[in-house]
C-alpha cells in the first residue's frame, strides 16, 4: 500500500494454529474483542491503547493483514469479566468459565511465561486484564514482519 504511515503491530498469542485461528476470526467479523494482561503493557513499558489508534493485525507469518482501530478498553479485574466481552472475543465461548479456562491456558502456557520472564507465573481473581475492543477497517497485503511473537489472546 503506497503512502500508508507505518503503523504499531497488533499481535494475537504466538505465531502459529492459535493465532491463525484468531486472526480468521477477526477478518471474518466473529472477533471484536481481545484480552491482555496488565503486567505485560507494566513489563514492556507500553501504554494502553487510546481510543480510535489503529494498528496492523500481523498473521503468523508476519505480513500486515488488516489495520484494526480499537474502540474501546477496559482494565479490570479476571473476575469481572462479562460474558459480552467473552462472546465478542469470537472463539466460541459460551459462558465466562469457558472464556476464563481458555486465556488460563494461554497465559499459564511455557511461551507466555517464558514472555514474562516468570516460569511460576499464574493467574487469579484479581488479575488485572486489559479488555480491547476493535474494529478492522481496512484489509492490506501483506508485508515482511517476522519475528513478531504475541500479546493478546
Amino acid at each position: 500500500m503506497p503512502n500508508r504511515e507505518a503503523l504499531k503491530p497488533f499481535l494475537l498469542a504466538f505465531p502459529g494454529p492459535l493465532r491463525d485461528q484468531l486472526v480468521a476470526a477477526v477478518l471474518d467479523g466473529r472477533k471484536v474483542s481481545t484480552s491482555g494482561l496488565l503486567v505485560e503493557y507494566e513489563i514492556e513499558q507500553e501504554e494502553l491503547p487510546p481510543v480510535g489508534e489503529r494498528s496492523a493485525l500481523i498473521d503468523s507469518d508476519g505480513r500486515e493483514i488488516a489495520v484494526l482501530e480499537v474502540t474501546g478498553v477496559r482494565v479490570l479485574r479476571l473476575a469481572d469479566v462479562d460474558l459480552q466481552h467473552a462472546l465478542d472475543e469470537g472463539e466460541g465461548y459460551a459462558s465466562v468459565a469457558e472464556w476464563r479456562a481458555g486465556h488460563e491456558r494461554f497465559w499459564h502456557s511455557e511461551e507466555m511465561r517464558e514472555a514474562l520472564g516468570d516460569p511460576e507465573f499464574t493467574v487469579d481473581d484479581e488479575t488485572m486484564i486489559v479488555a480491547e475492543r476493535f474494529r478492522v477497517v481496512e484489509r492490506i497485503g501483506p508485508d515482511d514482519a517476522a519475528g513478531l511473537t504475541g500479546r493478546h489472546a
